[in-house]
């Protein structure tokens, strides 16, 4: 009987262990300010491709950069205006299955869409509240059945379309109930089909399923652990974790699809690891993290590890019952 307690016991502390929430450590960085081929002038967004690949909206610098996993230069389209192509403050950026990209070309109220390598497919928006019309969207997000989502910023909504920009449906009004918002800027869809929404105004955040049907919500406005002030963005990992950048508190903080905290990394400042103003957050499929750091005028990613803590000799567990 003992020695079937032994085993239990053990069995279940090694699945605690297994089940311990993942840790982030530092893994690398690129970027400085300019306007040269990977350097930056305060980027926003961030969308990881299935390939691996990291796209960034350069927000200031009217363009999308694109790179290696760890930063390597590989190509670039945009430049500031109004025609195809062209931007006025891209902000947030999205890969579709497919590979086509997504931005929310802010200052032109409108979404682009290209192919991976920035050819020009399309484009819809103007700036207006009429269903299609934006008001600076910000974040854009794209479900795996190519559904398009949009955090229309300033006209406190949820826009969702076809991959080709026909309208599908809203949700939001200005407010601080259920299913309202003052600011929602970063939008995340989810592997179980719900959209998580960062609320910058009303410092939490929301979710939803695919058409808008509120679900839950979590955050205030404070410093402690599953507070948030001005939250931009939103990322959801395979394994089910959300990640939030955290703006004002200078860090990342990762929670379970339900808003229950997990961890926390980051703190103001330039080193490794330390972020002034995050915006873009985006998780690749191997589960790294990947934080647009606006004003250091990098990106920084972040390797998932497991620490947690198991008993370093079966010997611990048959003490237990000496």
């Amino acid at each position: 009987m003992k020695r079937v307690l032994i085993i239990l016991v053990a069995a279940a502390l090694a699945a605690a262990a297994w089940a311990s929430p993942p840790q982030y450590e530092y893994s690398g960085k690129w970027g400085s300010s300019g306007s040269g081929n990977g350097q930056f002038n305060v980027p926003y967004g961030v969308a990881i491709a299935s390939s691996g690949n990291v796209y960034v909206a350069d927000r200031s610098n009217a363009r999308i950069q694109y790179f290696t996993s760890s930063g390597s230069f590989l190509g670039k389209w945009g430049s500031f205006g109004e025609g195809n192509g062209q931007f006025r403050m891209p902000s947030g950026v999205a890969v579709a299955s497919n590979g086509n990209v997504y931005v929310a070309d802010r200052y032109n109220n409108r979404i682009q869409y290209s192919t991976s390598t920035g050819s020009f497919l399309g484009k819809w928006g103007s700036e207006g509240t009429g269903n299609g019309q934006f008001d600076w969207p910000y974040g854009v997000a794209v479900a795996p059945n190519g559904t398009v989502y949009v955090g229309d910023t300033w006209n406190s909504r949820i826009q969702y379309f076809t991959s080709s920009g026909s309208f599908l449906g809203k949700w939001g009004s200005r407010g601080s109930g259920n299913g309202q918002f003052i600011s929602p800027r970063g939008v995340a869809f989810a592997y179980s089909g719900n959209v998580y929404v960062a609320e910058y105004g009303n410092h939490r955040v929301q979710y939803f399923t695919s058409s808008g049907s509120f679900l839950g919500k979590w955050g205030s406005e404070g410093t402690g652990n599953g507070e948030f002030d001005r939250p931009t963005d939103v990322a959801v990992s395979s394994s089910g974790n959300l990640c939030v950048s955290d703006y004002d508190n200078h860090r990342i903080q990762y929670f379970t699809l339900t808003g229950s905290f997990l961890g926390k990394w980051g703190s103001y400042g330039s080193g490794n690891g330390q972020f002034y103003w995050p915006l873009g957050v985006a998780v690749a499929p191997n589960g790294d993290v990947y934080v647009v750091d606006s004003y250091n005028y990098r990106i920084q990613y972040f390797n998932q590890t497991n620490t947690a803590v198991v008993p370093e000799s079966l010997g611990k567990v048959k003490a237990l019952f000496r």
